[in-house]
């Protein structure tokens, strides 16, 4: 009887643990799978506004822009049915970060394609 109670105990943890919220790269929560790496980090020796252009441009280009923040420096995309978001920021004067987040329909992680999103950024600036 006891093994059956640990059995279900430790059965509803994991539920409880798998499911859940993840956070953007705005700061909102989004229902899907917690824990896992669905972030890209990179920085370069550019401005700001070069950086989101050339975000904004790829994103236009590798799917459909659905969102776009001006002051917060941030965009949201539909690729391929997985949402990508894209943050920049002012690490110092002329250094800046680029984040990429991609999450599939059901809100699991895609580093695949942040990481793809993140390399054609890269080539845009060049």
């Amino acid at each position: 009887m006891k093994t059956n109670v640990f059995v279900l105990l430790a059965a509803l943890c994991v539920i409880a643990v798998s499911t859940g919220c993840y956070s953007t790269v705005e700061g909102r929560t989004r229902m899907g799978m917690p824990l896992a790496k669905d972030r890209i980090t990179s920085r370069y020796e550019r401005p700001v506004n070069e950086i989101f252009a050339a975000a904004k441009q790829v994103l236009s280009v590798y799917g459909t822009l659905t969102g776009e923040n001006t002051i917060a420096n941030t965009l949201e995309a539909k690729v391929d049915q997985n949402t990508v978001y894209v943050k920049v920021d002012a690490v110092e004067p002329n250094i800046s970060q680029l984040t990429v987040q991609a999450r599939t329909k059901s809100g699991m992680a895609n580093i695949d394609l942040a990481s793809e999103v993140d390399k054609r950024i890269a080539l845009q600036l060049k």
